[in-house]
C-alpha cells in the first residue's frame, strides 16, 4: 500500500468512502514524540486536505532512497483515489496527491517525485499551463511528467509533447500499463539524479584538489629565493606552475664569502607528492643538512642526495638536478648534473650569445640507482656571463598541431632575448606561451637566469 508521511502525521487506517471522498484516521503524535493508536485522539481528516509531507528539494544525496515517488495532479478526488487504488500493491512506490493545481510546484518541491501525472483538463490552471510551469522551474526541468487526459486528439499530444511532457496516457490507463510506465520514468530519472550526483561529487573532488594543488604551488613559490643581487651575482626567476603542479624547485645560496650554490632540481610526475619530495630535496640542499658532505662540491652533493632519496622510499620517485658552485674568485663554475637538461652558459660578446656553452648533465637520474658516485666538471668564466637554469617544461611544449618543442629551438629563444633586466626573460616566457597557443601548461615551467659577475 502507498505510504503517506509527515513527520508529525502518521496514517494508522485503510481509507475509508464517505460521501464520495477519501477518508483517512490520522493520528497526531503524544509528547514522546511517536503516534498513539488510531483509536486515541483520532480525528477524521480528508485525504484531498491532508499536507504533503516535506521532502527536501528536487536532489539526491547518498543516503536518499532509490525508491519511485509519484505525484499525481488533478482536481478530481475519484480520479485520485482511483490512481491510489491501482498503485496501492506496489511496495517500492510512494503516492502523493495534489487536488490544486496551483500548488503542483510547491508540492512538487516539499514531495520530491520522480515521476508526476498530471491531468490536462482543470478549472482555473489547466495541466497545460502546469506543465509550463514546471518546466520553466529549473528544480523539474529533467522531471518526467505523464499527462492524463480523455483526450485522444493528436494536437492536444503534440502540444503536451512541444511544452515537456514525456508521456501520453488516456485515463484512466490499465493499471498494469499505468504501473509501467511509472516505473519506467522513474528509473531513468533516479539514474539521471544519480549520475548527477556523481558529477557534483567529482566536482567538489577536483575543487578540493585543484585548491590543495594551489596550495602547495604557493607554499613552493614561497620557498623560492627573491630574485636580486647575492654574493658577486645577480640572479631572476620565472616560475608558472601545471594545473597538475609538477615537482620543479630551484634556488642559490652563499656558501660562504667566495662560493654560491646554484641548482634546479624537478621531480618525475605530477601532483602532491611531487612536490613535497622536490621540496624536501631542496630543503635538504639550501639547510646544507646532507650529512658528510662539502657542499663546494657538486658530484658529493648529487651523491649524497641519491643516497638520501632512494625510489624505494619515495613511492618510486626519483628527480632529475643540476647543480653548480660559482667561484667568484676563481672565476670558475663547478658543476655537476643527474639526468637534467644542459645548463646554457651564454658569454659576453655577439658570437658567444650565438653559441652558448653547454654544461651537460652526465650522471643518471637521482634516486633511480643505488650507490652511484657522480662526477663534478669545471669552467671557467667570463666577467657579465649569463648562466641559464631550466626544466624540461621549459622546452617540452605541446604545441596546436601537435609537435613538441625542441631544446634547440629554446636555445634560439635565449639567443635572441633582448639585452638584460627582468624583460628578458618576460620575452622568453611569452614566446614558450606563444608556442602552446596561449592553454595551460603540461608541465612546470622553471627558468632561473644567473649573470656571475
Amino acid at each position: 500500500m502507498p505510504r503517506f508521511s509527515r513527520p508529525d502525521v502518521e496514517a494508522h487506517a485503510a481509507p475509508e468512502r464517505s460521501r464520495g471522498r477519501a477518508s483517512f484516521l490520522v493520528g497526531s503524535p503524544g509528547p514522546n514524540g511517536r503516534c498513539p493508536s488510531p483509536r486515541v485522539r483520532a480525528q477524521r481528516v480528508d485525504a484531498v486536505d491532508v499536507p504533503q509531507p516535506l521532502r527536501p528539494p528536487v536532489t539526491l544525496s547518498a543516503t536518499t532512497p532509490r525508491r519511485g515517488v509519484v505525484l499525481l495532479v488533478d482536481d478530481q478526488p475519484i480520479i485520485g483515489e482511483a490512481i491510489r487504488r491501482m498503485l496501492s500493491g506496489e511496495d517500492a512506490l510512494d503516492f502523493h496527491y495534489c487536488r490544486d493545481p496551483g500548488s503542483a510546484l510547491t508540492v512538487a518541491a516539499d514531495t520530491a517525485p520522480t515521476v508526476v501525472l498530471l491531468d490536462l483538463v482543470m478549472p482555473e490552471i489547466n495541466g497545460l499551463e502546469v506543465l509550463r510551469q514546471l518546466r520553466a522551474d529549473e528544480r523539474f526541468r529533467e522531471l518526467p511528467i505523464i499527462v492524463l487526459s480523455t483526450k485522444e486528439e493528436a494536437a492536444v499530444k503534440a502540444e503536451a509533447f512541444a511544452l515537456g511532457a514525456n508521456d501520453y496516457l488516456v485515463k484512466l490507463p490499465d493499471r498494469v500499463e499505468l504501473v509501467a510506465r511509472i516505473r519506467h520514468h522513474s528509473r531513468g530519472y533516479i539514474a539521471l539524479l544519480e549520475r548527477n550526483l556523481a558529477f557534483e561529487e567529482l566536482r567538489i573532488s577536483r575543487a578540493v584538489l585543484a585548491e590543495d594543488l594551489a596550495s602547495a604551488a604557493r607554499y613552493v613559490r614561497s620557498l623560492l629565493p627573491p630574485p636580486g643581487d647575492l654574493a658577486g651575482i645577480r640572479a631572476d626567476w620565472r616560475f608558472i606552475p601545471s594545473a597538475d603542479l609538477g615537482g620543479d624547485a630551484f634556488g642559490y645560496h652563499r656558501l660562504d664569502d667566495d662560493h654560491v650554490a646554484i641548482y634546479l632540481l624537478d621531480v618525475c610526475g605530477h601532483g602532491v607528492g611531487a612536490a613535497l619530495l622536490s621540496v624536501s630535496a631542496l630543503n635538504a640542499v639550501r639547510g646544507e643538512s646532507l650529512p658528510n658532505t662539502d657542499f663546494r662540491d657538486p658530484g658529493a652533493v648529487l651523491t649524497a642526495l641519491n643516497r638520501a632519496f632512494p625510489m624505494e622510499r619515495h613511492n618510486d620517485m626519483f628527480f632529475t638536478m643540476w647543480y653548480g658552485v660559482y667561484d667568484r674568485q676563481r672565476r670558475s663554475l663547478r658543476w655537476a648534473g643527474g639526468g637534467h637538461p644542459p645548463a646554457l652558459l651564454f658569454q659576453p660578446g655577439l658570437a658567444a650569445n650565438l653559441n652558448p656553452a653547454t654544461l651537460d648533465s652526465d650522471n643518471p637520474l637521482l634516486g633511480a640507482i643505488e650507490g652511484l658516485d657522480f662526477s663534478s666538471r669545471e669552467v671557467e668564466v667570463p666577467p657579465e656571463s649569463t648562466l641559464y637554469l631550466f626544466s624540461d617544461g621549459a622546452f617540452e611544449i605541446t604545441r596546436p598541431d601537435g609537435s613538441m618543442g625542441t631544446l634547440d629551438r629554446f636555445q634560439e629563444l635565449l639567443a635572441s632575448r633582448p639585452g638584460g633586466g627582468e624583460s628578458a626573460l618576460d620575452s622568453v616566457v611569452e614566446q614558450i606561451m606563444a608556442l602552446a597557443g596561449g592553454v595551460d601548461l603540461a608541465d612546470d615551467l622553471s627558468i632561473l637566469a644567473v649573470t656571475l659577475r
